[in-house]
């Protein structure tokens, strides 16, 4: 197992990560947050947890090019699950429906100011991807872009917006979230396996701090 990596196992993996969520609220910082069914879980959790999210900044590590309204929207599931039932000061949402060019522009343009991040929130595909980032694309070469406009590689086929592996790793703590057993073979070559190109969720390490894996019992069983 990877010594870079805490594991966490544990019964309510989506527990664990609202109360992160929510200490973050309270005590401020930078925040990427991610999509996903079980992070919507913990966005619903988060906001019973702690209403006022005015101390800190929440940014998307990737998004599909679709409007805010669409169901397939990481942003719209974050704000039915998170931001309707909070109170936010500074919320920077990938705009999808420009495009995938253009709204990786914006959201460059609005990355200029950011040194690193505080926390970001992962998940872990199936295939091993992390954020919009597939395995073996030419998006895990990018160290110039802080954000990419990439082909979907599966099911929505649709375009994505995505943060880059180096802005990824800036932040002082990244947490990757995975349950089920579809992930199982995932995790194990993300967090047991060495790093590599085939599964890029393995080449997300935070660079100067903490990187963590929460995960139930069916995602860990091959570790």
């Amino acid at each position: 197992m990877a010594s870079d990596v805490d594991i966490v196992v544990a019964d309510d993996p989506a527990q664990i990560v609202a109360e992160r969520l929510a200490a973050l609220a309270r005590d401020g910082g930078s925040v990427v947050l991610t999509g996903g069914s079980t992070p919507r879980v913990a966005y619903e959790t988060a906001a019973e947890l702690h209403d006022d999210w005015t101390s800190v900044e929440l940014w998307w590590g990737d998004e599909r090019c679709v409007a805010p309204d669409d169901p397939r929207s990481n942003y719209g599931m974050a704000k039915a699950a998170l931001l309707d039932r909070v109170t936010t000061r500074a919320v920077h949402r990938m705009q999808g429906e420009l495009g995938r060019d253009e709204g990786a522009r914006r959201y460059t343009s609005e990355l200029e100011a950011v040194d690193g991040f505080d926390f970001v929130l992962l998940g872990i595909g199936s295939d091993g991807h992390v954020a919009s980032l597939f395995p073996g694309e030419p998006s895990l070469d990018e160290t110039a872009r802080r954000a990419l406009g990439v082909e979907a590689k599966l099911e929505p086929f649709v375009d994505r917006i995505t943060l880059t592996l180096p802005l990824l790793a800036s932040a002082r703590e990244v947490l990757f979230l995975a349950t089920g057993a579809s992930k199982a073979a995932a995790v194990r070559r993300a967090f047991a396996d060495a790093p590599s190109r085939a599964t890029p969720a393995s080449l997300v390490r935070a660079d100067d701090g903490v990187t963590t894996a929460v995960l139930d019992a069916a995602a860990a069983g091959l570790l």
